[in-house]
């Protein structure tokens, strides 16, 4: 493989994932895949991401394709090594267990009041939870691939439970107040 030998990370196969499901794409095409995709499931800091496709091309798994003149736009497009890297990590089926990393719960942990927090949980829940059934409806009216449909149902799934979760927690805090 030519260039440097990299170890690659969960970031690394976002970005092979995002640019061989969409194909050739600019950095901010890849944001925009990004948001609208796998960070609503992994969060990955932009700077970390920014830098990732670079990473990839030096040691071979992306090709770079920079206009001249202009903006000097660049263009990422997946290799052969890097689709080769994609199906072998996609194909282990091993994942680390999920953690639940909620500011929320922290605070309520250490002694906030939960009903203000359960109740801007619940409202960012369902903004979130309509965001997600739109995508989906979209990917599956252009019959889009069965992972994309797969993580979004699952999405949609999660905030339904953390909706009915935050509901109880309420419920909860009103009981003991009475």
């Amino acid at each position: 493989m030519p260039g440097q030998d990299i170890k690659l990370t969960s970031t690394s196969y976002i970005v092979l994932g995002l640019i061989d499901l969409r194909g050739p794409s600019t950095p901010y095409d890849l944001k925009g895949l990004l948001e609208q995709s796998v960070a609503n499931f992994w969060p990955v800091p932009h700077t970390t991401f920014y830098a990732e496709p670079d990473r990839l091309a030096g040691a071979g798994y992306l090709t770079i394709d920079q206009e001249q003149g202009g903006r000097r736009r660049k263009t990422y497009e997946i290799t052969p090594a890097g689709t080769d890297a994609l199906r072998t990590w996609v194909q282990t089926a091993e994942a680390s267990s999920p953690v639940m990393h909620d500011e929320g719960m922290l605070l309520v942990f250490l002694g906030a009041d939960p009903e203000p927090v359960n109740r801007a949980r619940i409202v960012w829940h369902t903004e979130k939870l309509t965001e997600l059934e739109g995508y989906l409806d979209r990917q599956v009216k252009a019959n889009g691939p069965a992972g994309v449909i797969r993580s979004l149902i699952a999405g949609t799934m999660y905030h339904r439970m953390c909706i009915e979760m935050h509901e109880k927690l309420l419920a909860l805090s009103d009981a003991s107040a009475e």
